[in-house]
């Protein structure tokens, strides 16, 4: 097998909120199920089994409509602490067939098999190119299932991250699709320009105007007419992804030190403009806990970055009492920083980053900021809007403080 070979799982349970409730109490099987908010408020679809997707009940969705859609349907309340049991439970599975795991979220997760072997399983290469792979993705498919009691997973294989988790997502659930080595673009080619990603509908209806429904489409223009309509740079992102190239490596949790988020302004900022610098600091925030919670990592040391239009870069760093993946602390320890301990003068901002070091897999014990039952909505709501941004995208749900009248106020100097 070739060194450059890389063979590259993308493991996504099924539904996994609701099976988990399915699992609990298994009255609910068969029945439909939302977890998420409930039909009486504001609340928003988490996560829908697939009973209630039948009906049209979608994540994002607000319960209200779910519920006109399916009034026989059962709305609980998401558990964060229940699943992330869970999700323990199923991530040593992943854990015996390679120690090269990635967590995206709680229930989802890259894994490299390239060195991994089954018992009488040949390694050479098998007609998909992949030796063992495909039988190690079928063999965790069935383990999964058995020693969980009952949750299924669909797994994409591939030879790097971006295909497989397209193919994961192709035939749920219980699905295992293949993308055979070499005919990764033919793959793609007659999927939908959405499944590229950083497709969302407005730059759907941009390459639409210049012809491109199909990723297919996409490849025959070339990367040249690409940069022309959107950019030399994101031209070429979108030239890489629609051939399926990705030469991002699997990142195990042991090799992170540190999670942040930072951004250098084209429209450098105003030091009076007060308004958008917290709105930034806000929106690093919000990025980085989502991560932390992704990893299901807490984080103790809170870092602020900040580079001024003479390049001149200071960094920050302030301890919290007990670790935290909420956006709400993370952000109120930056913008201390910010105005505590950064002081350009008139000079004009160019840079501005949050992060989170110090990490750890066990949750805080002692909360000063939420009392305990400010501490479960919040970690209620996470857990909702993590699974909504993870289904839909990151812009599915956005916090009020990102918002100016009723659009996204944009980072400045973005498209």
């Amino acid at each position: 097998m070739p060194e450059s070979r890389r063979i590259i799982l993308h493991v996504d349970m099924d539904a996994f909120y609701c099976s988990v409730e399915e699992l609990d109490n298994p009255s609910l099987k068969g029945r439909p199920v939302v977890v998420g908010g409930t039909p009486e408020g504001r609340g928003v679809v988490a996560t829908a089994n697939y009973a209630a997707r039948e009906f049209g009940v979608r994540s994002a969705m607000p319960a209200a409509r779910a519920i006109r859609l399916c009034p026989r349907a059962e709305f609980l309340r998401p558990r964060p602490k229940r699943y992330s049991e869970v999700s323990r439970e199923v991530f040593s599975i992943f854990g015996k067939y390679t120690p090269l795991v990635e967590p995206l979220s709680i229930d989802e997760a890259f894994l490299d098999v390239t060195g991994s072997r089954l018992p009488g399983v040949p390694a050479n290469v098998d007609e998909d190119g992949y030796g063992a792979g495909v039988a190690i993705a079928r063999a965790l498919r069935e383990r999964v299932e058995k020693e969980t009691g009952g949750l299924t997973c669909s797994i994409g294989v591939a030879s790097n991250k971006y295909l497989a988790k397209i193919a994961s997502d192709l035939r749920k659930p219980r699905g295992v699709v293949i993308v055979p080595l070499g005919a990764e673009e033919e793959f793609l080619a007659p999927l939908p320009i959405e499944k590229i990603w950083g497709v969302g509908p407005k730059k759907a209806e941009r390459l639409r105007a210049i012809g491109i429904d199909l990723v297919g489409d996409m490849q025959r223009l070339g990367v040249e007419p690409l940069q022309r309509a959107l950019g030399d740079e994101t031209g070429e992102h979108f030239w890489r992804l629609c051939r399926g190239v990705d030469h991002r490596p699997v990142v195990t949790e042991q090799e992170v030190k540190s999670i942040s988020q930072e951004k250098t302004y084209g429209q450098f900022l105003a030091p009076a403009d007060r308004e958008t610098i917290e709105r930034e600091l806000f929106r690093m925030s919000d990025k980085v806990a989502a991560r932390l919670r992704a990893r299901e990592l807490w984080g103790r040391t809170v870092q602020l970055k900040a580079r001024d239009e003479k390049f001149h870069t200071v960094t920050r760093s302030a301890s919290l009492d007990s670790p935290t993946c909420l956006v709400e602390e993370i952000y109120r320890a930056a913008l201390g920083m910010f105005d505590e301990r950064v002081d350009f003068g008139d000079l004009r901002i160019r840079l501005l980053g949050v992060g989170v070091s110090g990490l750890t897999g066990e949750p805080r014990r002692q909360l000063d900021f939420f009392d305990s039952g400010r501490l479960q909505q919040a970690e209620s709501m996470a857990a909702i809007s993590d699974a909504v941004c993870r289904k839909i995208g990151d812009k599915a749900i956005l916090r009020a403080k990102m918002l100016e009248g009723e659009k996204e106020k944009k980072p400045p100097g973005s498209d």
